[in-house]
């Protein structure tokens, strides 16, 4: 299992395989625009899409969402646009809904993430069923400071749900 990171700078460190699957540049990390290419990056090919369909529609708003791999990925992508700080499209968001996500990055990336993406018009929420296994990898170790963040929505094995802490799994609920 590999769990390298990238460094965001004055934002946090995120697992460098979800960052690689979004369109990380090796070499120059995250720019907000790309030189020509002939290959297409998700993030920026989504971001394009978006802007393009939004600007179309101009009362339109998106969610976005995934599961596994794809929920790494959905909360990865509009924290990657607060980081290029595309505020039209922000603007438009109206959520970030994962389901079984795994943890991406440190405590400090969430803060941003929370900073950033919880506001009065747009919500994220993580729903974890409790014998899923992906969102409690990369493992939660004092060395690699992986950890969840957000709002988590936990379904017991009965399916019954609950709001808890992001960073707990309360064996009540096992």
């Amino acid at each position: 299992m590999d769990i390298s990171y990238f460094e965001l700078p004055k934002v946090g460190r995120v697992h460098s395989g979800f960052m690689e699957a979004l369109g990380l540049q090796r070499g120059s990390g995250w720019p907000k625009d790309l030189p020509q290419s002939t290959r297409q990056y998700a993030y920026y090919t989504i971001r394009e899409i978006l802007k393009d369909a939004l600007k179309n529609n101009p009362k339109a708003r998106f969610i976005v969402t995934g599961h596994s791999l794809g929920g790494a990925l959905a909360i990865l992508f509009p924290s990657i646009l607060a980081y290029h700080e595309e505020k039209d499209l922000l603007d438009r968001l109206d959520g970030v809904y994962t389901f079984g996500q795994p943890r991406v990055a440190d405590s400090r990336f969430g803060a941003f993430v929370e900073q950033n993406l919880e506001g009065s018009t747009r919500k994220y929420f993580r729903i974890v069923y409790c014998n899923d296994l992906v969102p409690r990898v990369p493992w939660d170790n004092s060395w690699s400071d992986f950890q969840h963040f957000g709002k988590c929505i936990y379904f017991n094995s009965l399916y019954r749900g609950d709001v808890i802490n992001p960073l707990a799994f309360p064996s009540s609920f096992l």
